[in-house]
């Protein structure tokens, strides 16, 4: 109980966040749900039970790995300047730990996306954005596309962060189609009114036949909830990193595709600033929409 007690002691205390301004979901102030009423139908409790002894061999196979990484204290040895790979895209296991949505998988658009293996054995992101909004009333603007990475986990589906702190740099090589892309690092946090945090930067997109190596740095990445940049921000936390994504959503309608060879970290010692925005002082719980 007091080590649980201590690690939320600890989370809070490295994120204080307060209150964040952001589009109105639901008439109550709590938050009941992570994906705040985009979750499907729930299940019944015989399903869960027979999807748990299906995932029972996988996940302990998963565990005897956590345990054998644990005691060997194999220490990553940092090299600067050189990218450490970290999702590659140049097979159907490695798109498996993606994930795939649009605005019309909730009826909110007319968007559609997929990702698959493209003739040069790299991940394809493509699709089609459209800004028509449905005549449901229920949103007022649409047009959107993304892919995300399976929330970090351990065995038996616990949920957990990754550890960047020994990392300056998102590194990836991609081929676009000019069009710019926004690249989302979730860092959802132990209470609900964390648990949309993200934070997000451009990724620009040159066009054409060559690819392109783009290097960003974790000090350009600015936090918003639900869509809405914060007013109030705050250091992006990289040992509390829980999903990356990628997203287009800029208005411009017609086909779109981001072709992608792989995703990385890197470490430059000449790279120096922690924030490239400024933090500004405000009273706490106040923000402005």
């Amino acid at each position: 109980m007091c080590t649980k007690l201590n690690k939320v002691v600890g989370i809070f205390a490295s994120r204080v966040r307060m209150f964040h301004s952001s589009a109105h979901a639901c008439g109550m102030f709590h938050e009941s749900h992570p994906k705040s009423g985009y979750q499907g139908p729930e299940k019944p409790g015989k399903e869960h039970i027979r999807e748990g002894l299906g995932m029972l061999k996988e996940e302990i196979k998963l565990w005897k790995k956590e345990m054998q990484d644990k005691f060997d204290m194999d220490i990553p040895m940092i090299r600067p300047g050189i990218p450490d790979k970290i999702w590659g895209f140049n097979s159907k296991s490695d798109l498996d730990l993606w994930t795939v949505s649009s605005d019309a998988d909730h009826g909110e658009g007319f968007s559609t996306s997929r990702l698959h293996l493209g003739p040069n054995e790299t991940g394809l992101f493509e699709g089609n954005l459209t800004t028509k909004v449905p005549e449901s009333g229920n949103v007022k603007t649409a047009g959107y596309c993304g892919i995300r990475s399976m929330r970090a986990r351990k065995s038996f589906k616990r949920d957990t962060y990754w550890d960047w702190t020994t990392y300056t740099h998102l590194v990836m090589k991609v081929r676009g189609d000019g069009r710019p892309y926004f690249i989302n690092i979730g860092s959802a946090g132990f209470f609900d009114i964390w648990w949309n945090d993200m934070y997000q930067f451009v990724l620009y997109t040159r066009g054409g036949p060559h690819w392109q190596y783009s290097k960003i740095p974790f000090s350009k990445f600015f936090l918003s909830s639900k869509g809405r940049v914060q007013d109030k921000q705050f250091v992006l936390p990289l040992n509390f990193v829980s999903s990356l994504g990628i997203a287009v959503g800029d208005k411009a309608c017609g086909p779109f595709r981001l072709e992608i060879d792989w995703i990385g970290l890197e470490f430059d010692p000449g790279h120096v600033e922690d924030f490239a925005y400024e933090l500004y002082a405000t009273d706490k719980f106040v923000t402005a929409h």
